[in-house]
């Protein structure tokens, strides 16, 4: 493939831009405790994530199926017999998550701000719209984009469609992200550059191999590195 110059960024933005999985991670660790009189911890968690694999093509990603699963998952381990004062502490908990704080991670700022001006930036995310609209709003990292992308999943179809719809195509694009699954080897697919940015919490169903041996592959520490990364690129 022929190197041409690189006019486009596309950034991830759970776990990449903000912190996000380690709220999940809490709340899972409360609705555990709900149903403590039913079943120990790790089976309810696991129970959970059967339920999550199995609900990702009715709900997609995001709280919503989430708080559906957790309900799902109650019904299941109780055998049907789950108190309604449970349900309802469950649906509190999902509510919860429409509303916890947002933390960008290091290095966010600086980097967008070196970058903006100079390729154009578009940020591409999964997960429910409403929630991801106010997770942007709040980190005041808006300004900064010159597309958003809210998507039901990401392919190789989805980054050529928005690389060449956002830049010049996806072979002068570099998708920047913390799940290998989701944004780095379909971008890769796509004819983009991946950069993954790894997060010590990614959720087990983002995780694959990393694609070594790809060209267009590469690992950085944090997003701090991403200039220098993208200047020897240049």
């Amino acid at each position: 493939m022929t190197t041409r110059p690189l006019t486009t960024i596309g950034f991830d933005a759970d776990d990449t831009l903000w912190q996000n999985e380690q709220y999940y991670r809490l709340t899972e660790a409360h609705f555990t405790r709900l149903l403590a009189d039913f079943a120990e911890g790790p089976k309810i968690s696991e129970r959970l994530l059967e339920a999550e694999k199995r609900n990702l093509r009715h709900y997609g990603f995001g709280i919503k199926g989430f708080t559906l699963s957790m309900i799902e998952t109650a019904i299941e381990i109780t055998e049907g017999k789950v108190p309604s004062g449970v349900i309802a502490k469950i649906l509190d908990i999902g509510r919860e998550l429409l509303s916890h704080p947002v933390e960008t991670m290091p290095h966010v700022r600086d980097t967008l701000e070196g970058l903006a001006g100079k390729y154009l930036l578009v940020m591409i995310t999964k997960g429910d719209l409403f929630d991801q609209e106010r997770k942007l709003a709040q980190s005041g990292l808006g300004d900064f984009f010159d597309a958003v992308e809210i998507v039901s999943d990401k392919t190789a179809v989805t980054y050529r469609r928005i690389f060449a719809k956002v830049g010049d195509g996806p072979e002068r694009a570099m998708m920047v992200g913390n799940s290998l699954k989701s944004d780095i080897v379909p971008a890769i697919a796509a004819g983009s550059y991946g950069v993954f940015v790894p997060h010590e919490l990614t959720w087990v169903l983002e995780h694959v191999d990393e694609p070594k041996e790809a060209p267009r592959f590469r690992k950085i520490g944090h997003l701090g590195e991403l200039r220098e990364l993208i200047d020897r690129l240049g």
